[in-house]
């Protein structure tokens, strides 16, 4: 999901069945996504190619576009 819009990959990755999404501030500054259009998946975990169950809690670290 790395390069994605945070909203955009989220829901792709909802539309596989995987509902199980944290969210984090890719900065450290623990803001919240409101409006997660503005924003860009810059991380995730687990890592991109790795297997998951719908189980399996998936973590989007973002900042905002620009930034």
């Amino acid at each position: 999901m790395v390069g994605h819009n945070h909203q955009d990959a989220q829901n792709e990755l909802q539309a596989a069945g995987l509902h199980m999404l944290e969210e984090k501030d890719a900065t450290g500054q623990n803001r919240l996504l409101l409006w997660d259009r503005n924003w860009e998946v810059v991380r995730q975990s687990p890592k991109a190619g790795t297997r998951v169950t719908p189980e399996t809690t998936i973590t989007l670290y973002s900042k905002k576009i620009g930034e």
